[in-house]
């Protein structure tokens, strides 16, 4: 244990200072402070030594240079068990301290606001930095805090022991103090690297605060933990990381990545629509005049396999929605809003996870999508392409219909959300059936038919939900034969990028079968 005899105050963030400091102070500690921190204990009406006063020096350059001093850095870096560090505080005339509370500039929330650049370079902190990482560095005998919310920490460990600090908590400190000198350091560099214009830096620097630990991660024997983007850009994208949880169990790490998925896909439609999404994969998409009408449809694409599934709506969740909702077991439901009435219709369903996450994600901005691979990491922008009618190319006898070019947009949009290879069949704004994640595209045509055979007679109709629909293909046909599988399945109208070796041929079999189809140029893989 080491006693806390002085103190060095310099924060931004004055949340529960005053409070802290009147400890320290009438626990005998002397208080050095700086700028708007001494002013605000001053008036506070608590002993402050200003740090001008105990350097002898002025701040200088607009404050800018203040504690860069021999006096307050070696102050603190100075080791307590060595005879030659002690003889050099006594020669030089320098006092120990003890605790250095700081926290720092606030660049983050200056970027935020759309700040020009002369102010963001103005709030990069340098002595608040060089500060906590001096401390953290001698955490053997100086405490350091960065974050108010330790202030807590610091006086229950004094209170219980005269006035020290324990080796363990200074050492959690130091962590956290190194964190968090880190996490500042990459924002500044995220921003340096976007004001060059710079998508992927030589270095790069993620700064990320954990939300949450998890129970166990994909498996149970594997641990997990869930962090949130930290920085200009938290909040930015509303989702599950902005999320609000109003009921239910504790988030597991499926839970987190399924309705990431789910409330991206929603979110490409201006229409009211629902998604149901299971390991990452829709197995319902509808949108319709009311999330209700659009909930009935998602569900009935595959009632089967949404059982236990994840549901996202693009538009307040409202009591009509939730009340069919509660008849299934989910595990979430994610919305922009919930209703007072959405409320107390899931209220009865204790385990079920109701999310609100403030917002919708816009699909069209830009992004980074990072994976992790061994000893590395792969990173490129996000998906945000899109396609809409006047963008497509006709490339067969016959050109769709104006039905069929709407449920042409729709499915490749779902599409774009569906693990390669990914076929999805839909017709009126609705899927009908979803071949996702085979290795053969032509497989994926099967199993999207033979849902929608199997949806259609677990509701006791003869004829495929298949029948007349249109169907999407994330990326081209290489063979024909898994357009032919469509076109046997019902369909009539096709949607694919092209540029396949064998397009003519693909072409000449939709010609054949009277299918209009059309290219989009753009492919969706998904993996």
């Amino acid at each position: 244990m080491h006693p806390i005899a002085r103190a060095l105050i310099s924060v931004s963030d004055k949340t529960g200072l005053v409070p802290f400091a009147r400890f320290l102070a009438e626990s005998g500690v002397e208080i050095l402070s700086t700028g708007g921190s001494a002013r605000a204990l001053t008036e506070a009406g608590l002993p402050v030594t200003e740090v001008s006063a105990h350097t002898g020096f002025p701040e200088i350059l607009d404050g800018r240079v203040k504690t860069l001093h021999p006096a307050i850095h070696g102050g603190i870096l100075a080791r307590r068990d060595r005879a030659e560090h002690r003889d050099a505080l006594s020669a030089h005339g320098i006092a120990a301290i003890d605790l250095v509370v700081v926290n720092l500039y606030p660049f983050e929330a200056t970027v935020a606001a759309g700040a020009d650049r002369e102010d963001c370079i103005e709030n990069i902190d340098i002595g608040g930095p060089a500060l906590i990482r001096a401390a953290a560095k001698n955490h053997a005998f100086v405490a350091v805090v960065t974050d108010p919310a330790d202030y807590e920490a610091v006086m229950t460990e004094m209170r219980s022991r005269d006035g020290a600090t324990t080796l363990a908590l200074r050492r959690r400190l130091a962590a956290a103090a190194f964190a968090r000198t880190a996490a500042y350091d990459a924002a500044i560099a995220r921003w340096f690297a976007d004001q060059a214009g710079e998508v992927f830096p030589e270095r790069l620097v993620l700064p990320a605060l954990r939300r949450q630990r998890l129970r166990y991660g994909e498996n149970p024997h594997q641990e997990a933990a869930f962090y949130a983007v930290e920085g200009p850009e938290a909040g930015r994208r509303p989702g599950v990381a902005t999320a609000v949880q109003l009921q239910g169990k504790e988030l597991s790490f499926n839970n987190l990545n399924d309705t990431d998925a789910a409330f991206e896909l929603v979110a490409e439609f201006a229409r009211p629509a629902v998604a149901i999404i299971k390991h990452a994969n829709p197995c319902g998409v509808a949108e319709a005049e009311t999330l209700a009408e659009a909930y009935a449809r998602a569900l009935a694409c595959d009632p089967v396999s949404a059982y236990g599934g994840i549901i996202a709506v693009n538009r307040p969740l409202d009591g009509p929605t939730a009340t069919a909702i509660a008849e299934l077991f989910a595990e979430v439901v994610i919305a922009p809003a919930v209703s007072e009435a959405a409320r107390a219709a899931l209220a009865g369903k204790k385990n079920l996870r109701l999310l609100e996450a403030g917002g919708l994600p816009d699909p069209a901005a830009p992004g980074l999508d990072l994976r992790s691979l061994a000893g590395g990491y792969l990173l490129q922008g996000r998906d945000n392409g899109r396609v809409d009618a006047s963008t497509l190319k006709v490339v067969t006898k016959r050109a769709p219909s104006e039905r069929e070019l709407a449920d042409l947009v729709f499915a490749f949009t779902v599409a774009k959300h569906v693990k390669s290879n990914a076929i999805v069949y839909a017709r009126d704004g609705a899927t009908v059936g979803i071949g996702a994640g085979q290795m053969s595209r032509v497989d994926s045509a099967r199993i999207a038919a033979w849902k929608a055979q199997a949806a259609a007679e677990a509701t006791g109709q003869s004829e495929s939900r298949a029948k007349g629909s249109v169907v999407a293909s994330d990326a081209f046909f290489p063979f024909a034969d898994g357009l032919i599988t469509a076109a046997e399945a019902g369909a009539t109208a096709v949607i694919q990028p092209g540029g396949s070796l064998r397009d003519e041929e693909v072409i000449a079999a939709a010609d054949a079968r009277g299918l209009a189809m059309v290219f989009t140029g753009i492919r969706h893989f998904r993996h």
